[in-house]
């Protein structure tokens, strides 16, 4: 039931994607002075897409929820949702009933345009494509067979669904109208305990389910439609959206910035890059789920937190009579849209607000993940490896950028023998595996996502961000394609521990120090890729003050290049060392280098290895960066980093290394 619900709610977002075209002709219909017959003429094409919203939803759903993608399937659904909004009009009741019509209760008034009746639709004539529309029927009827045949039994099962409505739906719609007046009722409570569950319901993809009872009219709420149509009261219309704008806008990217600022000092580039995306979907579009998801698993009780500052931000809107409206989500382009509609009710008080909301947010969470020791993005451990082999599919240089992470991302899971369904929500990937335990996270990772959530032994989510649409259909093209991946050796299979080669000391630790006087660099910010990508390994660089070169751990002098740019140290611990001097400086013929040391002298951190002529390098068009690489990076278990883009001392620590 859970998983079926969830593929409603997956479903649900294509019809909701269609929702802010509403929202723009009906805002700059508004904007416009409304004397104007081009503001009325906006105005009019917003309300025909929002009339028609059970209409979409039925299409929606009957494409979401079939199992094969296909026009029949809407179709079907187009015709089961006309066949019960004629038969049950109110003149057609009283036809069927033999009485006149203003004697025909008033729930029958309701049916057309009813969501509620949509969802049935669309539901019904899903089922009904996956059962039927492979069916053959005798040669004399054949034409009528496999996909024609489904909406012709969709208008036959919505005659019967149609007659059981006829007696018990006025009985089901004064039920949801008192559900929805109760909640009503309850006020700005009530618009609390909403935004609560809605972000509770987020993990399992419920909240859609609960967001068609106050945002649409299956209750009678119809917030969204009322608030574009320009109906109901001045700082009520709205009371269940307006709270999530300071959430969305201001206390999420605040959110994001503290758990940035408690990342490890190794960890924060990567950690930045993945919340300032995040952050930025959050503000501009409304769309929460890559942040959410980011710490939503990894550190539940921050998330829980980050529920109850939703409802109180609700509730505390509504109280206030703030109020503003979306159809997508709330977040930057629909505040402005809706800024100027007449029903918004001083929407400009959100934003000051969501000043307060980001103070909360920030500081609530950066207590929390200290207090609590909360494993968010950039504090997982050091030590993340894989035991799942890597294996790669063949790229061309007609690969897009969605492609090729498609193409990343099926070697990862394993390819086409392994995964069992592809599915994707606004910015998910969730997919069925016949065994997650064989996808190589760090693979996945390589793909530039988000991150990878593993919900059990079948099910994982990969958050992809706005674009996973494109993502998922190219991972659907090579799923069918039933596209090659390298295959492992039975010895890669196997969940061997990967062991190291060379004379290393396990579990020892060797200590990083300065290589110079200035800058300490990412090793990923060197402007020569060859470092910048790790390709000889890890470790940092110093940009230089002084030509002063000194050795940057205890070891022995292993190797001097000819050209006198570069040098080897071994540590007694076995790690291999490069200090490289200046970036293409080979090409200087060692004319800046003076090397203080020789081949096989003992030397310890401090001693001055070189003195360089900073000014050669320079004049010569070369940069100066100082570069420390571990070159037999199998042995390293992790690396901790002190500092980074700080200027240091020579001889100051930077980082300790630990033997695996």
């Amino acid at each position: 039931m859970k998983t079926y619900l969830q593929r409603m709610g997956r479903s649900l977002q294509l019809p909701v994607a269609v929702l802010p075209a509403a929202a723009l002709l009906e805002g700059i219909g508004h904007w416009l002075p409304q004397n104007w017959g081009l503001s009325q003429f906006l105005q009019v094409g917003g309300t025909a897409i929002l009339s028609q919203l059970a209409l979409l939803f039925a299409i929606g759903l009957s494409i979401g929820m079939s199992k094969v993608k296909d026009g029949a399937a809407a179709m079907a659904g187009v015709v089961a949702y006309i066949v019960p909004t004629y038969v049950l009009a109110p003149n057609q009741v009283a036809l069927l009933k033999g009485i006149n019509v203003k004697a025909v209760d008033p729930a029958f008034n309701a049916i057309a345009g009813n969501v509620f009746i949509g969802i049935v639709a669309g539901l019904i004539a899903a089922a009904l494509f996956d059962r039927f529309h492979e069916t053959k029927l005798p040669m004399a009827l054949s034409f009528f067979s496999g996909k024609r045949l489904v909406p012709i039994l969709a208008t036959l099962v919505m005659l019967l669904v149609s007659v059981v409505l006829l007696f018990i739906w006025p009985v089901l719609y004064n039920a949801l109208i008192s559900f929805g007046k109760f909640f009503v009722s309850l006020g700005a409570v009530g618009a609390g305990l909403f935004g609560f569950f809605n972000r509770l319901l987020i993990p399992t993809g419920l909240h859609q389910a609960l967001n068609q009872v106050f945002e649409f009219n299956i209750a009678g709420i119809n917030d969204i439609g009322n608030f574009w149509a320009n109906k109901g009261t001045k700082g009520v219309t709205g009371m269940y959206l307006a709270g999530y704008f300071p959430v969305m806008m201001f206390g999420l990217p605040a959110g994001a910035l503290a758990i940035y600022k408690n990342a490890l000092p190794e960890r924060k580039k990567t950690t930045a890059g993945l919340m300032m995306a995040g952050a930025f979907a959050s503000f501009f579009t409304g769309v929460t789920e890559p942040l959410e998801f980011s710490f939503m698993f990894v550190a539940w009780p921050l998330y829980v937190i980050h529920a109850v500052l939703t409802g109180l931000s609700m509730a505390f809107a509504a109280f206030m009579h703030w109020t503003a409206g979306f159809t997508f989500s709330a977040g930057l382009v629909d505040y402005i849209l809706s800024f100027h509609m007449p029903i918004a009710n001083k929407p400009y008080m959100l934003l000051v607000q969501g000043i307060v909301m980001a103070f909360i947010y920030y500081f609530v969470f950066d207590f929390a993940i200290k207090k609590f020791n909360l494993m968010t993005p950039g504090r997982e451990p050091l030590d993340d490896s894989s035991n799942a082999p890597s294996v790669e599919v063949a790229t061309s240089d007609k690969d897009d950028k969605y492609m090729i992470a498609a193409k990343k991302i099926y070697a990862g899971i394993g390819g086409h023998d392994n995964i069992s369904v592809i599915d994707n929500c606004t910015t998910r990937l969730r997919l069925q595996l016949k065994d997650t335990g064989l996808a190589n996270k760090s693979q996945i990772m390589s793909a530039n996502v988000n991150g990878i959530n593993v919900l059990d032994k079948t099910n994982i989510q990969i958050i992809v961000g706005t674009e996973v649409q494109f993502v998922a259909d190219n991972l659907k093209k090579l799923y069918d394609e039933n596209a090659t991946v390298s295959a492992p050796t039975k010895e890669e299979k196997a969940p061997v521990e990967e062991k190291p080669v060379g004379d290393f000391k396990s579990g020892e630790t060797d200590t990083f120090y300065a290589v110079a006087n200035g800058q300490v660099e990412d090793i990923e910010e060197v402007s020569d890729p060859t470092f910048a990508q790790k390709m000889l390994g890890d470790g940092y660089a110093v940009v230089p003050t002084d030509g002063k070169i000194v050795a940057p751990v205890d070891g022995t002098i292993s190797s001097i290049f000819p050209t006198k740019h570069a040098l080897g140290i071994k540590t007694e611990n076995g790690l291999e060392i490069l200090v490289h001097m200046g970036i293409d400086t080979v090409q200087l013929k060692g004319a800046p280098f003076d090397i203080k040391v020789s081949e096989g002298q003992t030397v310890k951190h401090g001693d001055q290895i070189a003195d360089v002529d900073l000014k050669q390098i320079t004049d010569a068009g070369k940069k100066t960066d100082m570069m420390v690489i571990v070159t037999n990076m199998p042995g390293v278990a992790y690396m901790k980093y002190n500092v980074l883009d700080q200027t240091v001392k020579a001889d100051q620590e930077v980082v300790k290394v630990k033997i695996k």
